[in-house]
């Protein structure tokens, strides 16, 4: 996995870092496994509180490897001996999965941006609950420049971030639009000189909250993008019910009143 990506997990932050960075974290069949795996190591880790996705070297992901895009000129999968067509992770199939599995991680995701984030590399941050981006990163939803449409989730994620006719405009025309631009858009959470420091400062600040009430939020925000009000609502009763008198829930009081740091159970 360190050929393709490296990952740190030090006082309860997960560090992703894309690391192919002669190619610009381009996504070929093996970055694509190795996050997965990733991706799919941390989910099952109780004592990660947030995650970070960040690229090695000039860029955070420049998108489909450019010799995966020839092999689909000659009628080759995006990803060798795998049918797409197939629901293989739940609603999603294998390459919507490298990006989906970031918004079903039961923790938050924070993704660093800087140099470019095209095509799968965008959709890729996408999957992220929120994005710092460098001032002079450039994003696009690339792939009609290839005669192709955005399909790592990219369209599922795009439309509760932006407004449909910038989507669409962005989505038809392929072109490549600013940091700044990104963030009037709704795609980006902030533009920070140094967008892996942001990220790491929010993700301790994460990491310092009850476990147990971030987890919660996420579920009841993901939840939020896709269910009616009723259900909502009753989601938010029922985890609010299930946090209150619980031990993470009484430290997170007391350590408010004693005006000292928290010691939190496992959530």
């Amino acid at each position: 996995m360190e050929d393709r990506v490296r990952l740190t997990i030090a006082d309860g932050v997960a560090h992703v870092r894309l690391n192919r960075p002669d190619k610009m974290n381009a996504l070929d069949p093996v970055m694509f496994e190795a996050l997965i795996a990733a991706g799919t190591r941390l989910g099952a880790r109780k004592d990660v509180r947030a995650v970070i996705l960040s690229g090695e070297g000039r860029a955070f992901c420049a998108g489909l490897d450019l010799d995966r895009l020839v092999a689909t000129t000659r009628g080759e999968s995006l990803i060798p001996a795998l049918d797409l067509t197939q629901r293989s992770h739940g609603i999603a199939n294998h390459a919507q999965h490298l990006v989906w599995l970031w918004r079903e991680l039961p923790v938050p995701v924070i993704a660093a941006v800087h140099g470019v984030a095209f095509g799968g590399g965008f959709q890729l941050a996408l999957g992220a609950d929120l994005r710092y981006l460098a001032p002079a990163t450039q994003l696009a939803v690339i792939e009609a420049k290839w005669g192709l449409v955005p399909d790592m989730a990219g369209t599922q994620l795009m439309r509760h971030l932006a407004r449909e006719d910038v989507v669409r405009e962005l989505t038809y025309t392929g072109r490549v639009f600013s940091a700044d631009e990104a963030l009037a858009y709704g795609f980006a959470t902030g533009i920070a000189e140094d967008p892996l420091a942001a990220a790491r400062a929010i993700a301790h600040e994460i990491a310092g909250r009850s476990p147990d009430a971030v987890r919660a939020a996420k579920r009841l925000l993901n939840l939020a993008a896709t269910s009616d009000p009723a259900t909502g609502l009753a989601a938010e009763t029922a985890e609010q019910a299930a946090l209150l008198g619980t031990p993470n829930h009484v430290e997170a009081v007391r350590s408010n009143l004693e005006n000292r740091f928290p010691q939190w159970s496992q959530a």
